[in-house]
């Protein structure tokens, strides 16, 4: 490491050691105040031609953020150059999602430039936060997978593993999501509408991809051409991935969708502007929303375009590299592709790299099957994310066979020899051979992604111990008895940089003060708080970091929307996708039971409570939506309500997104992990809450089973069934029997249909009657009710003795140690990936 550099972990620099500090960086003397050839404003001026005095918040925000790149440009370049020196063996990482968040702070943070840049933006009389507001949230994921993806690449670059990610550049991310009248409503989310200062364009290294047919517009809507092959153009897109301390830049590359540039000519001349530019227009529209709606065929079909779209310009770009490297004179040693190149598939998105890698060692490089198919397997691995049937990816035949045709050849070619080798292994199991097949038979035949990864790949991974337990032993039983040797399990984790540094300098800087800043980059260090929790000075310090975490959070919210909460009640946060496995309204129903109780004695003891929920609905998710309906009338009707106000607040929070989760989760006292047992895969936020200060409520489901180990389980409020239970009580559970002998539980229900809720609108909550009685309860919200109030009068009686409260956060904190993301990367690094770090000199 060189010595007049920082190392990862070591206090950051003062002004005066700035101009080394840079010269370290590749980047020159670059004076960050003074004179008008700084960066700042040089950039200010000459970026916008105008005068400085004329130039708005964006523009300051945006001259910021392009000296920033300008600090780190040279060692991105420098990252990129040692891989191309050193050869080494890399992760190319493919994910449909990379929810990174704003960029600014996180880079500059990284950089360890937050203390010089602050001062700076002082001295140009810059107001700092209100520079990091001008920048969008970059509209790239949806949650937990995308959030993942993102703290992936973070911990790859921190710790100089040499790596790149795969994505698609979004011209519309996630939607924007408004509540009118307690109902969701989706606008488009242009983050793009201004020029991105972070990203790099690269025409010169387009790739084409060939679809089997094409399109054409007829009678105002498009068409599909059978048996007219065309072709789409992949522009990347590369943005930095700083790692801590600035030594490696790696990059996330997105690609946009495009046309070749020729066109119908004398048609746009003689007026039909929209059939000459048909092929354009749905080039351009491929990458121009995330998530479309998957409701219609038409949705789907254009998912499923999108993820070949990805995989086919990756795995061009990729090859190409490694051609480019291993050539020699001549051609490559091909055998040498899964020492050169580690393929994670995030999740069944990108499945569709099983033919793609196929083809091209096919019919590109003339490779024999056998060969072919070796190599495929070696180098690709496939992370499961859910346990959710629906979730797990099957696309029509007859799709592959328009768009896809040879790729559905290799598919059927792979299912033919598999099947051949499962009839040899389990001559008397004919069963067998219907549940491990990558083809569904039925009326529609459709292709098993989850089964095409597992099978053209060496290593499948679930998410959390119980994930991957019920991924080998229920979900794809038959497959992981054929290939018990490539199922493990790489429990998620989230980065401490942005989750913890970035997110709660105060919590930062009290753990810092006690045990040192080596957890910056070894979060397993945080053991060491073990022993200060009987230490009351420094739980004196945690308690006044969530203190001013809630006040910073009640200021925002006030400022930003109006709304006043009270930092003094305890803040109860759910934030997360709305989903009935989920269980928001789950939670709902324990606020109305808490509020039923007030009502009934309004003398009790009860400590004033704050409960705040976010996440979106997906668009055609009907039920989900009235679930954000009552969460908004559950709030205005206890506002409106004299016995209890004061004493509970319901909050829906619309929009959730890294940002507002930046600001909630820091202040959260309770985090409530409440997902039926055995649904959630894993879960991050609850990794992120339990590393910020809040106390667990939750079920044992996911990776909250791992953290009530860690930390200890007394330390946790844990209730209501467990997944064998829950799988258990399939044939048998009855949701009216907690109706008819729970009193409380009957008092809620009866309220909530009572209208008491929905005065104006009668009628609207009835898909919750026909969910939680009459359809069977799915989710068993009422069988685990009793439990979670229970669980909820435990946390009350907790919170009323502060000493003892605060002792539980710090051994929660001492045991969030485990859940970085910088631990499950080096799982994968060693035992999927068998890659090493290529420092950058």
């Amino acid at each position: 490491m060189d010595s007049d550099r920082p190392a990862a972990g070591t206090a950051t620099p003062g002004a005066a050691d700035m101009g080394k500090l840079l010269q370290q960086y590749g980047c020159g003397p670059i004076r960050f105040t003074g004179s008008g050839d700084a960066l700042y404003e040089r950039h200010l001026m000459f970026d916008n031609v105008a005068d400085r005095a004329a130039v708005g918040p964006r523009e300051r925000y945006e001259a910021v953020a392009r000296s920033v790149r300008d600090v780190l440009s040279q060692r991105w370049v420098r990252t990129e150059q040692t891989y191309e020196r050193e050869n080494p063996k890399r992760v190319y990482y493919l994910s449909m999602e990379f929810l990174i968040g704003r960029s600014l702070a996180n880079n500059v943070l990284n950089l360890l430039l937050d203390p010089v840049v602050e001062r700076a933006a002082v001295g140009k009389g810059l107001d700092w936060l209100a520079v990091l507001e001008q920048e969008p949230d970059a509209g790239l994921g949806n949650g937990g997978l995308g959030r993942l993806a993102a703290c992936f690449i973070d911990s790859m670059a921190t710790m100089e593993l040499p790596a790149m990610g795969y994505g698609l550049r979004y011209e519309y991310g996630i939607f924007k999501q408004t509540i009118r009248d307690g109902w969701q409503h989706e606008r488009p989310d242009n983050w793009l509408r201004r020029p991105d200062p972070w990203e790099i364009a690269r025409p010169d290294e387009m790739v084409e991809v060939r679809l089997g047919c094409s399109f054409e517009v007829r009678g105002g809507t498009l068409g599909v051409v059978v048996g007219r092959p065309s072709s789409l153009l992949g522009v990347p897109y590369d943005r930095p991935v700083v790692g801590y301390g600035g030594k490696t830049v790696n990059t996330l590359r997105l690609w946009v969708a495009a046309a070749p540039d020729d066109f119908d000519f004398q048609a746009f001349s003689a007026g039909e502007f929209v059939s000459a530019l048909a092929e354009r227009l749905t080039a351009e529209s491929l990458t121009r929303v995330l998530y479309p709606d998957d409701s219609t065929s038409m949705g789907q079909g254009l998912r499923f375009v999108q993820e070949y779209f990805l995989v086919a310009c990756s795995l061009a770009d990729l090859v190409r590299r490694f051609r480019r490297r291993n050539s020699g004179r001549g051609d490559p040693d091909w055998s040498a592709l899964p020492a050169k190149a580690a393929i994670q598939l995030n999740d069944t998105h990108p499945g569709l790299a099983v033919p793609e890698l196929m083809r091209i060692l096919l019919d590109d490089v003339r490779l024999d099957w056998d060969q072919a198919w070796d190599l495929t397997r070696r180098t690709l691995a496939y992370t499961n994310h859910t346990l959710l049937p629906e979730a797990l990816e099957k696309w029509p035949l007859p799709w592959l066979a328009l768009l896809l045709p040879r790729h559905l050849e290799i598919i059927l070619e792979i299912n033919r020899r598999f099947l051949d080798e499962v009839r040899a292994r389990f001559p008397d199991d004919g069963g067998r051979i219907g549940r491990v097949s990558l083809i569904e038979e039925g009326a529609e035949r459709r292709i098993r992604m989850a089964n095409l990864a597992i099978v053209g790949s060496h290593s499948t991974n679930g998410v959390a111990a119980i994930h991957s337990h019920l991924l080998r032993t229920v979900t794809v039983k038959d497959l992981a008895e054929m290939f018990p040797e490539r199922f493990s399990n790489k429990t998620n984790g989230v980065t401490p940089r942005r989750w913890l540094l970035l997110a709660n300098p105060p919590l930062a800087r009290g753990i810092t003060g006690a045990i040192g800043d080596g957890w910056i980059t070894d979060l397993a260090e945080l053991e060491k708080l073990k022993p200060l929790a009987d230490d009351r000075g420094f739980r004196d310090t945690i308690i006044r970091a969530k203190r001013e975490a809630k006040s910073r959070f009640a200021d925002w919210l006030r400022s930003a929307s109006g709304i006043v909460v009270d930092p003094d009640t305890i803040f109860d946060s759910q934030v997360k996708r709305i989903h009935e496995y989920k269980r928001q309204l789950l939670n709902a129903l324990r606020v109305v039971v808490l509020y039923n109780r007030l009502r009934e004695n309004p003398d009790m003891e009860m400590a004033p409570r704050t409960f705040f929920f976010s996440g979106k609905a997906a668009p055609a998710y009907h039920l989900a939506k009235t679930i954000i309906k009552f969460l908004n009338n559950l709030a205005g009707t206890i506002d409106g309500d004299p016995a209890v106000r004061g004493r509970l607040k319901v909050v829906f929070l619309p929009e959730y997104c890294v940002s507002l989760a930046e600001r909630l989760i820091p202040a959260t006292d309770v985090s409530n992990q409440i997902s039926t047992a055995g649904y959630e895969a894993s879960g991050t936020s609850n990794m992120k809450f339990m590393m910020n200060g809040a106390l667990t409520i939750g079920t044992r489901d996911g990776a909250t089973i791992e953290m009530a180990e860690a930390a200890g389980e007394e330390n946790f409020f844990m209730f209501g069934l467990t997944a064998e239970q829950v799988a258990g009580s399939r044939s048998w559970y009855d949701p009216r029997w907690h109706y008819d002998n729970e009193p409380e539980t009957r008092a809620a229900l009866d309220l909530i249909f009572s209208e008491h809720f929905s005065r104006y609108e009668p009628g609207v909550f009835d898909p919750l009657r026909q969910t939680l009685l009459t359809g069977g309860d799915h989710y068993m919200h009422l069988a685990d009710l009793t439990a979670y109030l229970e669980a909820d009068r435990r946390l009350l009686e907790l919170y009323a003795d502060p000493a003892g409260w605060a002792r539980k956060v710090v051994l929660n904190l001492a045991g969030s140690g485990k859940f970085s993301s910088d631990r499950t990367i080096a799982e994968y690094a060693a035992e999927i990936w068998d890659v090493k770090p290529c420092p950058v000199p």
